[in-house]
């Protein structure tokens, strides 16, 4: 049987997830067999594993640290959001439909707790070691009733809990305090240990508070984990996306990357992010990308719905007016659908419209089906010319996540300076994405630039980099007695 820690939180965003990862790397330098766990996502930030299930991407950074193969025993329940309080429930990596909360919440969760409880025994017979992470708050007495991620999970394993709490937000002595004092007595129990992230400053100074914690609570004080400038690992839901409108701004080339309501993957953009010649951010007015050198429309869990909202904000004839005068436009997956000239849904799949418009921008048509198509694709080989220039690439990576059929569809499709795909990830491909930017850098009488990155090697370096300062603000022997 393995051991088990979990970190739950005083809200959503404290920092489960990151701690998570930490520790995946700490045991796995240590020689332990670790996983990660969470029981139950609810984010549009998905991957696809190797046999084609679908799961949250933050698990998916967790095992990368654990130097696992993501596997959807990892999230056996994720939840994306499509709107009016409705989510698709995914189970075991595949869609079984659509819920309303109310549904889900009060008649489907505790069903869904069979495959949480599937899940873990697997890996409970190859691991020894399984670091779980929770969702939200433990203490949302709306929800506690039928909350499967939580206290549940705890419960089930007797798995010891660490309470995380931000202090960047402020208020976290008060957040600790409070969500111990809403559990119940045994669930009380089960929190051994407390964590405060986010810190910035002296650590010194916060000797007090940690002493009243202590006494106040009863509960141990782990560590103070300071604020990790440039963490650069997978963030779970578009939550992060609040903290980071520009999230680069040094470089000479501009990409507005278009914040739809719904949008989804996001993070197939932080590998341009990290290029030294782009000033990457994200935009939700249709000025906000007046001066951009590259527009990119991306994926969405209602392309639809999120297409009629950019045309009601003026965004869909501002980008038609910029690909008019060339500016470089490219759409992932639901970006793709809407660069097309209309999508339709007869069977209702994503909302109730029967069809919209697209903006006209590349020859084609999108129809939604009832099946989602998911699956890990590899482009043999790429040879196009993008605002004029030749781009020649070979084995491109990545992952498809879509119901929509789109007839004459090709892995990368472009017209002048218009480039759509299917593929999420395709920019973690260093010699791809190096010749888009240079493409655009031509166009701006700029130098092409040589690629020196490897996006894979640094994930690998961040985890190192994360492991170090977790390993180094939390007293570890205790947490490994807590666990013991």
């Amino acid at each position: 049987m393995a051991n088990y820690i979990m970190f739950q939180g005083t809200s959503s965003h404290v920092g489960k997830s990151i701690l998570t990862t930490a520790l995946c790397r700490i045991f796995f330098q240590k020689g332990r067999k670790v996983t990660p766990f969470k029981a139950q996502n609810m984010a549009l930030n998905s991957f696809v594993t190797k046999d084609g299930l679908e799961m949250g991407r933050a698990q998916v950074a967790q095992a990368e640290a654990a130097m696992l193969e993501p596997d959807v025993d990892m999230n056996p329940v994720l939840l994306k959001p499509t709107g009016n309080s409705t989510s698709q429930v995914i189970i075991n990596g595949r869609p079984i439909g659509n819920m309303s909360a109310k549904e889900y919440h009060q008649g489907y969760s505790l069903k869904a707790f069979d495959a949480v409880k599937a899940a873990l025994n697997r890996l409970d017979k190859n691991f020894d070691t399984i670091v779980i992470e929770g969702a939200g708050s433990p203490a949302e007495v709306n929800l506690k009733a039928n909350d499967i991620v939580n206290m549940r999970v705890a419960k089930y394993l007797n798995a010891p809990v660490i309470l995380v709490a931000d202090i960047d937000r402020g208020g976290s002595l008060a957040a600790l305090v409070g969500t111990l004092e809403l559990l119940d007595a045994d669930e009380r129990d089960l929190v051994k240990g407390l964590i405060i992230n986010k810190f910035r400053g002296d650590v010194s100074l916060f000797t007090p508070a940690i002493d009243f914690l202590e006494s106040k609570t009863n509960k141990p004080v782990l560590g103070v984990v300071p604020f990790i400038e440039k963490l650069g690992i997978d963030d779970e839901d578009s939550v992060s996306l609040d903290d980071k409108k520009n999230i680069s701004s040094d470089g000479e080339i501009k990409i507005a990357i278009i914040k739809t309501p719904k949008i989804s993957n996001f993070t197939d953009f932080d590998s341009l992010a990290g290029e030294i010649d782009v000033n990457l951010f994200y935009a939700e007015k249709a000025e906000e990308i007046e001066t951009a050198d590259l527009i990119i429309i991306p994926g969405s869990k209602n392309t639809s719905e999120d297409l009629i909202y950019l045309r009601k904000v003026g965004i869909v004839d501002k980008i038609k007016t910029l690909a008019e005068k060339g500016v470089a436009i490219i759409g992932i997956c639901g970006g793709y659908q809407m660069l097309g000239e209309k999508i339709f849904d007869p069977l209702h799949t994503e909302s109730d419209n029967d069809f919209v418009d697209g903006l006209d921008l590349l020859p084609m048509t999108t129809t939604f089906a009832a099946e989602k198509l998911t699956k890990q694709v590899t482009v043999d080989e790429v040879n196009f010319k993008f605002l004029n220039v030749p781009i020649y690439s070979k084995n491109l990576y990545g992952y498809e996540i879509h119901s929509g059929i789109t007839k004459g569809e090709f892995k990368i499709v472009t017209k002048n300076n218009i480039l759509g795909t299917y593929v999420h990830g395709i920019f973690d491909n260093d010699d791809f994405r190096r010749q888009i930017l240079n493409a655009i850098r031509l166009s701006k009488n700029l130098a092409p630039i040589k690629n020196t990155r490897n996006v894979r090697a640094e994930k690998q370096r961040n985890y190192e980099r994360l492991a170090k300062i977790v390993r180094e603000n939390l007293n570890m022997e205790l947490l490994h007695k807590i666990m013991d």
